[in-house]
């Protein structure tokens, strides 16, 4: 079954930076958008950046000009930059991806990282 596996979260004070990264667990046959959501206590799930298999990202505007998502193809793997942190960032954070794990698999598959903390002190 394959996983996605993030790391790369943590305490960082306002101001501060963070580079989230995930990457599947296994090799797989193809990967379509990749990208981030996060969520806080008492709040839904929201897209924080997405990556569509070669087109432009996305971003929520409250990240815009702070947060940088790219992808390595060849690794398997998204990155999410995260600059200027402000105190209303801290969630945890999902890595998110559309995959068909065999070539034999017709549809894509969504998949979920499993959530890594971010924390952001004021």
């Amino acid at each position: 079954q394959v996983q996605l596996v993030e790391s790369g979260g943590g305490l960082v004070q306002a101001g501060g930076s963070l580079r989230l990264s995930c990457a599947t667990s296994e090799t797989v046959f193809s990967i379509n958008t990749m990208g981030w959501y996060r969520q806080d206590p008492g709040n839904p799930r929201e897209l924080v950046a997405v990556s569509p298999n070669g087109g432009d990202p996305n971003y929520a505007d409250s990240v815009k000009g702070r947060f940088t998502i790219s992808r390595d193809n060849i690794k398997n793997t998204v990155y999410l930059q995260m600059n200027s942190l402000k105190p209303e960032d801290t969630a945890v954070y999902y890595c998110y991806a559309e995959i068909k794990a065999r070539w034999y698999i017709s549809n894509y598959v969504a998949y979920w990282g499993q959530g890594t903390q971010v924390t952001v002190s004021p």
